[in-house]
């Protein structure tokens, strides 16, 4: 066979690979058309009792995409000494897996071993969202699920005390903009945060100063009234913005006020760009919900090393 056929055909082939691990939001449509349907209806079902679901969809989808890509491998349980990603240190705080569960239960009853638990998060997240009030978009789909999970791994997640230089390269690492970080941040704007993720901010910042001189004088007051230096009430913490259960642009305009909980957040008006788009996302809110979705697409479709479709998401097959 000529070289040139033979470089050809590798050609070819590797186009049909690389179409076939390609992501598509109809990519259920002729193996289980009520897919995306079943799993809106379990999202709705949870944030019906459970208020603080939609954080924590949108919370363990993000944190999902970030090791290994998204591959469901936040959603395994540890093996005896094997600690998985869902024991490491900033996921212990994880929660809504149930919602993830209940889902799966439904589409195995409806089409068994065909939707990956990779492709439920992406889709549950979506809804989380929208079902707060914010913006929806057609969820790419055909991910697999992936078979290994590190607690250790979770160190890689972006630190809510990191500084504008290192969340720049945090997103970068998975191919994400800075126009990218500036939106997925406005996922803020849902959900809550214990004390230990922003005492650095109110107790002894500094040998010259005790409180982040960026933050709102009175609110710094407030949060040091709920998180004294010494606290010791388990679940205390703050909103992370005005309306924790609506999704919407209060974050940004908190922003611009010095009235942010985390250090990360704050860092994105340290940087003239950044701050531009915070302010534009505060006055706009289409603008930031137009963002949001396309970032999230962005986001959802990094590569994971998935290679099953998992019949239980907390175990592989």
């Amino acid at each position: 066979m000529p070289a040139t056929l033979v470089h050809l055909l590798s050609i070819i082939f590797c186009l049909i690979v690389k179409s076939s691990n390609a992501l598509t939001p109809d990519y259920y449509l002729q193996t289980c058309p009520n897919a995306e349907a079943t799993i809106t209806k379990a999202v709705r079902r949870a944030i019906i009792k459970d208020k603080t679901a939609p954080a924590a969809l949108l919370r363990l989808h993000f944190h999902d995409c970030f090791i290994r890509g998204c591959d469901a491998s936040v959603l395994l349980e540890s093996k005896g000494n094997k600690k998985a990603e869902k024991d490491g240190p900033p996921n212990i705080s994880l929660h809504a897996f149930y919602v993830i569960d209940n889902a799966k239960k439904e589409l195995e009853k409806m089409c068994p071993g065909v939707v990956s638990c990779a492709d439920i998060l992406a889709v549950a997240a979506r809804d989380a969202v929208a079902l707060s009030g914010g913006p929806t978009w057609d969820v790419p789909k055909g991910r697999k699920d992936g078979r290994v999970s590190k607690a250790n791994d979770t160190l890689q997640l972006p630190f809510p005390t990191f500084n504008i230089s290192q969340l720049q390269q945090s997103f970068s690492k998975r191919g994400l903009s800075l126009d990218d970080l500036v939106a997925l941040s406005g996922g803020h704007t849902l959900g809550f945060s214990h004390c230990s993720s922003f005492q650095n901010r109110i107790h002894r910042f500094s040998n010259a100063t005790e409180v982040d001189p960026s933050m709102n004088p009175s609110f710094a007051a407030s949060l040091r009234r709920v998180c004294p230096v010494h606290n010791k009430v388990k679940n205390a913490g703050a909103n992370l913005d005005f309306t924790p259960n609506a999704f919407d642009n209060v974050y940004y305009k908190l922003l611009l006020k010095g009235k942010s909980i985390f250090s990360s957040d704050q860092a994105l008006v340290a940087n003239s760009r950044t701050k531009a788009m915070v302010a534009k996302f505060a006055t706009y809110e289409k603008e930031f919900f137009d963002a949001f979705a396309k970032s999230m697409i962005k986001m959802s479709s990094i590569n994971g090393a998935g290679t099953e479709i998992r019949l239980n998401c907390g175990f592989v097959n």
